[in-house]
């Protein structure tokens, strides 16, 4: 008999050899009925699997949340099916799940079109109402290459030969038609469902290598239930009208062009809230002690060799060989023989130590809040650069702190405020704190990484913060706090960064004096806020809609004619507003003012005001709000009044209005 432990902590005694579906049997008939698959000491596994003695076994139903990553798979599957009996002579390659679906990769001398995902989808239900159970069966190595050999299918062959030595060759079939994979597997295809659809169409490269064959992926999305699937098309649709690149050419923030992939040319209304950003920071930063500095952008390849970057990030730096004289007359040229490298720096990292060490320091001078809103370049893939996201040029909001063993944990609870004050002042406030531990390959010892994990925990709740662990998924020389967003529409964004180091400083000989006279190592916290300027001005764009609050908007107020006879007083309040301190515009045309209403609605700005004779003629103005139909009528000072209150960055308004603002 085998003793499988339940994960309430009984116990139960099955015949050796028993399967996850003779476990829930065992349990009940009801259970047994609705079981897709098991969880086996934390691992998903088929529900036809043997259960090894002792192990603590879950069944996993449909409605699980773990069954999620499964009906997504399968729905891989069968899409293969599909497109294989639909299009006979297509191969295929491989079908991962990903973030909210999956996606399966093809080869075809034709090229799919998005008309054709009707039949592939009516196929694909086809399949599934077959409802053939998911049966797994092990092959020898030199079997799954002949089969795979005969069929024409030359990338499974291919893969085949990857799997490591010792490894099973694990086919899974549903019906006639099977596929080479890992599993595990829901029992049955009838289990999927039908909440799918196939979403977009993509190139790639097999291999992910560009000198490989072209490959036609297909991307879909599955969920458990049709309500979820409709939640998630929506969220999708909302999204695309959020598209933080569409709404930059809407309010004509900044573009993106070939001749310099990966760095922006910010407009004057983009970098207008670059500006408001860049000084509200430097405000927030001022009085939380920090000292700005400004470091050279290309550093000699030493630093890097030093720090440990050239060995990890050589390959997303750019560098530039160093010029050598030939002779006076001749000028500087390039050597033959490379010797000396200089790199646009990736981070500020190294170049704030050089400062730190510029200098004796002492344990009384510590901590050293350093900030720099610093320019770096990182050679990210052609393929992985996306709008504001994903960039090669960037600007962080950048910080180190060095301090001694002792301030880690006030300097960490000091962090953790400031970032609450900051997003909170931008109306961000649902986030999820994370702390990530010690990944496999790592510098330092362990009781190192006892101290560092423990210093962050032990921070995290002083300050009142609920966190979760992320096992593993700390930076290869310290631990690290994770900043998970989740915006207005439900996305989750990775902001910010706050990393604790004790290599850094060792590397590039970095010291104190301390209170016995003797040299010590300072800590290194690596944190920013915002993280990067252009990442952040994307999210921040998504999350609003483009309708920024006013005193981020770049252009605050637009005060429009209705007719010519207003346009002294329209230029009078114009002035007035500048006056103010609003950016402000006035829009003079002869045109009809619903036209201009809905041009400045477009372009997203949060306040027009309106006048024509009567308002002329009285003082008044007729204030309309970006999004709202009705309009008021106002005293000119009034309306001032109220703007410019509204218009005050959070962090120099009195504390009570800018919690109320933010609220």
């Amino acid at each position: 008999m085998s003793r499988i432990r339940l994960p309430d902590g009984q116990e139960r005694s099955l015949p050796e050899g028993a399967s996850g579906a003779d476990l829930a049997a065992s349990i009940s008939k009801s259970l047994a009925k609705k079981a897709v698959a098991v969880e086996v000491d934390g691992q998903l596994a088929d529900l036809a699997d043997r259960l090894p003695e002792g192990a603590t076994v879950k069944i996993v139903t449909r409605e699980d949340p773990q069954a999620l990553s499964l009906i997504r798979h399968d729905c891989a599957h069968v899409l293969a099916e599909a497109v294989q009996e639909l299009f006979p002579g297509t191969q295929v390659t491989i079908g991962p799940v990903i973030e909210d679906g999956f996606y399966y990769d093809f080869f075809r001398q034709e090229p799919f079109s998005t008309e054709d995902f009707t039949a592939i989808e009516a196929k694909m239900r086809e399949i599934i109402a077959r409802n053939h159970p998911f049966t797994k069966e092990v092959w020898g190595r030199d079997e799954a290459k002949r089969v795979f050999g005969e069929m024409g299918e030359q990338f499974k062959v291919e893969l085949v030969d990857a799997i490591p030595e010792g490894d099973d060759v694990k086919i899974y079939r549903q019906g006639d038609w099977f596929d080479l994979c890992r599993g595990p597997h829901m029992d049955s295809t009838g289990r999927i469902g039908e909440a799918f659809k196939l979403t977009k169409l993509a190139g790639a490269y097999w291999r992910g290598d560009s000198s490989r064959q072209q490959l036609q992926r297909i991307y879909g999305t599955a969920w458990a239930s049709k309500k979820e699937l409709d939640a998630y098309l929506t969220m999708i649709e909302e999204a695309e009208k959020r598209d933080h690149r569409r709404l930059g050419r809407e309010m004509n923030l900044f573009h993106l062009q070939e001749e310099a992939q990966g760095s922006v040319f910010w407009h004057p209304k983009g970098y207008a809230v670059w500006r408001v950003l860049e000084d509200y920071i430097r405000r927030r930063l001022d009085e939380d002690g920090y000292v700005e500095v400004k470091t050279p952008q290309l550093l000699d390849s030493s630093f890097w060799e030093k720090s440990g970057h050239w060995s990890k990030f050589r390959e997303n730096m750019f560098v530039v060989p160093d010029q050598t004289p030939n002779t006076e007359e001749d000028g500087p040229v390039l050597s033959d023989e490379v010797d000396t490298w200089l790199a646009l720096k990736p981070m500020n990292c190294p170049a704030h130590v050089q400062i730190f060490k510029h200098g004796i320091k002492s344990y009384r001078d510590l901590p050293i809040r350093m900030a720099e809103f610093g320019c770096c370049h990182r050679n990210e893939a052609h393929g992985a650069l996306h709008g504001l996201m994903r960039v090669r040029q960037m600007t962080q909001d950048d910080a180190h702190i060095f301090c001694t063993d002792e301030q880690v944990v006030s300097e960490t609870e000091r962090f953790l405020k400031l970032f609450a004050r900051v997003y909170t002042d931008m109306g961000l406030t649902n986030i999820r704190y994370k702390l990530a531990t010690r990944p496999e390959t790592r510098a330092g010892d362990d009781a190192t990484w006892d101290r560092a994990e423990k210093s962050l925990a032990d921070a995290l709740t002083a300050a009142g913060v609920e966190f979760e662990i992320a096992e593993g998924e700390g930076a290869f020389y310290g631990p690290k706090l994770e900043f998970h967003l989740t915006d207005a529409i439900g996305r989750t964004w990775q902001c910010g960064t706050y990393q604790l180091d004790y290599v850094l400083p060792e590397r590039l000989d970095a010291s104190y004096v301390g209170e016995d006279g003797e040299r010590h190592r300072p800590v290194m916290l690596h944190r920013a806020v915002f993280g990067t300027f252009e990442r952040f001005i994307g999210i921040v764009l998504e999350h609003y809609a483009g309708r920024l609050p006013l005193w981020l908007a770049p252009v605050q107020a637009v005060v429009a004619t209705i007719v010519s006879e207003a346009d002294d007083y329209a230029r009078e309040v114009e002035e007035k507003l500048k006056a103010a301190g609003l950016r402000t515009v006035a829009d003079l045309r002869n045109e009809k003012i619903n036209y201009k209403v809905r041009e400045h609605s477009v372009g997203k700005v949060p306040a027009m005001l309106v006048v024509g004779r009567r308002e002329a003629e009285e003082g008044t103005i007729s204030l309309r709000r970006l999004g709202q139909k009705d309009q008021m009528t106002l005293p000119l000072e009034e309306a001032l009044r109220r703007l410019k209150e509204e218009a005050t960055p959070p962090d120099l308004r009195p504390a009570g209005e800018a919690q109320a603002a933010a609220a």
